[in-house]
């Protein structure tokens, strides 16, 4: 039975019980091929300054839909991050020619009274009303905390409704409560998606060039760009899914040759009912970031589809220029250290760049962890020391590694950078759908911005000398992971810091 037969999808630590959020160490193991510390599913912290709620990235993959109304069932301060996530629908709908298009998101607003005596008439009211002012194609009527404690049928006041608007209602169950872990978020959006906008059957023969690429916003455009110039080099086409995608091509969803994965901890879950229900074969290994797994990311596809003999064609020749146009800036980084701190995939494949274009990695801070990773994780294991942390979010571990590693550059999300500003670090934005990051062409860019971020960092020292942490002088001089507590409820047993972390 497929995820997709139920109203409701699975929680991600019952879909994936190895899923962790909370690991620190640097090594275990003795001589030239150490090994990584177990991961504990279960381990968890003493204490937590924050974390993630899985509204935040599904609202950021909804609001991308065009002619799509996202109606948040809750209170009105629920997903009022879709305040900021507006700047990426701006700019991204503003790159695919429709310049000042906003996202459309509304609230239901509940109130103490809604409370006590159920949300139900208020969503359908509002639903009807969102249909008659905007006639979107979709409405995506979005369950989050509130209505979940109190029980209202977010599928039920759909189903009633749907007679009396044009709009298709697609409910979407994102109460944050349910779940610890962000990456549900993935799951939720594609489980509305693929109950609400795929047809019953594919409405075509398969198309032997199509190729469904899966973004949920890990890249934008030019990164988009990237990998279509690569998938037409072999004689492909790309057919990209989510973001910005039109609600009515969807269906095309389902005649592809094939479904590729741009980040494994996001797709599985869209690609394997793709590959169950209409027969479209999938690749959920790598992220193309950096060198070698852009590589990795299209000798698989060609391997799947019977042109390995063209994706390694491709590849070398794009290795050889990449590695010509790199060969003046490597220079630079020589004798460099960086830390960076990102989602699960992201984090660990970037490290694997930055010690591609010849720094020194001193730190990985991954949002989660869980058996996807693994496949990445393998990738840096021989190749030196480094403390990998999981954290969501938690600037506190953060503070603490970075005032002890002392890196010259921190890389990290756009909205996650002031912890290391404030430490006087460099920090360069990664996650920016603005910037080319994905593929060979992201790798230059990406080699290109730090150049220009290491060779001139007087604004984040100038930042450091003024604006201060609001950590005491103990907790710098604690172990950095002491709030770590192993799936048994003890500490967990964890190795030294490496030489150079040393305060």
């Amino acid at each position: 039975m497929s995820y997709l037969d139920s109203k409701v999808p699975p929680i991600r630590e019952l879909r994936h019980p190895e899923t962790a959020l909370a690991h620190g160490e640097s090594r275990c193991g003795q001589g030239p091929k150490k090994s990584f510390c177990p991961i504990q599913a279960q381990a968890d912290r003493s204490f937590t300054q924050g974390s993630i709620c899985p509204l935040l990235p599904a609202l950021g993959i909804m609001a991308s839909l065009p002619d799509t109304v996202v109606l948040l069932h809750g209170a009105v301060g629920c997903g009022s991050c879709a305040m900021g996530n507006n700047v990426n629908v701006r700019a991204g709908n503003a790159m695919r020619g429709n310049p000042g298009k906003d996202a459309l998101w509304l609230s239901t607003a509940l109130n103490e009274d809604n409370v006590i005596f159920g949300g139900g008439e208020k969503l359908a009211a509002a639903i009807v009303e969102a249909d008659q002012v905007y006639r979107p194609k979709v409405i995506l009527a979005v369950s989050g905390c509130l209505p979940g404690v109190i029980g209202d049928d977010v599928d039920n006041v759909a189903a009633e409704t749907q007679a009396k608007v044009k709009a298709r209602i697609l409910p979407v169950h994102c109460e944050g409560f349910k779940s610890r872990f962000m990456a549900t978020a993935y799951d939720v959006v594609y489980h509305a998606v693929g109950r609400g906008l795929l047809p019953a059957e594919a409405p075509g023969p398969k198309d032997p060039t199509a190729i469904n690429v899966m973004n949920v916003g890990s890249m934008g455009l030019t990164d988009e760009k990237e990998l279509a110039r690569l998938l037409g080099e072999m004689g492909l086409k790309a057919n990209f899914f989510p973001v910005f995608a039109s609600p009515d091509g969807f269906a095309k969803a389902t005649q592809a040759r094939a479904s590729i994965s741009v980040c494994p901890t996001h797709d599985d879950y869209f690609l394997k009912h793709l590959e169950e229900k209409y027969d479209v074969p999938s690749i959920v290994r790598h992220m193309p970031i950096g060198i070698k797994n852009t590589g990795l990311w299209l000798m698989d596809l060609g391997e799947k589809l019977g042109l390995k003999k063209e994706a390694k064609a491709l590849v070398e020749k794009e290795e050889a220029e990449l590695n010509a146009a790199l060969e003046p800036i490597k220079p630079y980084f020589a004798g460099k250290t960086a830390f960076v701190s990102a989602g699960e995939y992201r984090s660990l494949a970037t490290g694997l760049l930055l010690r591609e274009l010849g720094f020194k990695l001193l730190g990985i801070r991954s949002f989660h962890f869980d058996g996807f990773a693994e496949v990445e994780l393998a990738k840096l294991d021989r190749d030196g020391d480094f403390v990998f942390n999981v954290a969501n979010v938690q600037p506190f571990e953060e503070a603490n590694l970075l005032k002890r590693l002392k890196p010259d550059v921190f890389l990290g999300h756009w909205h996650g950078n002031s912890t290391a500003a404030r430490l006087g670090i460099p920090a360069q934005v990664i996650y920016n759908s603005g910037y080319a990051y994905i593929g060979y062409q992201g790798a230059y860019d990406l080699a290109r911005r730090l150049r220009r971020r290491l060779s001139n960092p007087a604004f984040y020292q100038r930042v450091g000398r003024f604006a201060k942490l609001p950590y005491r002088p103990q907790w710098y001089a604690a172990d950095p992971f002491s709030q770590i507590r192993a799936a048994e409820g003890e500490a967990q047993d964890l190795t030294e810091i490496p030489k150079e972390a040393a305060i």
